[in-house]
């Protein structure tokens, strides 16, 4: 690791971004195909207050693909984040039934998840 802190927020940093597609980040298109989220002002990214406090952790290993052998870490979090928190939510919901959600997994997509379907007693 050449510098920590730069490690840290690239780390944080892609976590943000996976967290924000897994549980916010959704595109939005009116009956005529006109998009509505196409501006911060209507689009939700995470925001600090969204994150929890990471514990970061660095296994250095090299990689042929350079003569520095250096990687990089910024993508991992972004990468690992939206399933991570899939499989948690799945996992918190499987007791009702619940076996499927699509991202981005709103607090109200969740709710409507863990409501009863018309034709039974579970949830969908």
């Amino acid at each position: 690791m050449v510098n920590p802190l730069l490690f840290a927020g690239q780390m944080q940093g892609g976590f943000a971004q996976g967290l924000g597609q897994a549980l916010m980040e959704g595109m939005h298109y009116d009956d005529q195909g006109q998009l509505l989220t196409g501006s911060l002002m209507d689009y939700a990214v995470p925001r600090a207050d969204d994150l929890p406090t990471l514990a970061h952790q660095s296994r250095p290993s090299s990689t042929d693909a350079n003569p520095l052998g250096a990687k990089g870490v910024g993508e991992s979090g972004a990468i690992a984040a939206p399933a991570a928190l899939r499989g948690a939510v799945l996992d918190a919901l499987g007791p009702l039934g619940v076996t499927h959600l699509d991202l981005p997994m709103t607090p109200a997509a969740v709710w409507q998840a863990m409501q009863p379907t018309t034709t039974g007693d579970t949830p969908c």
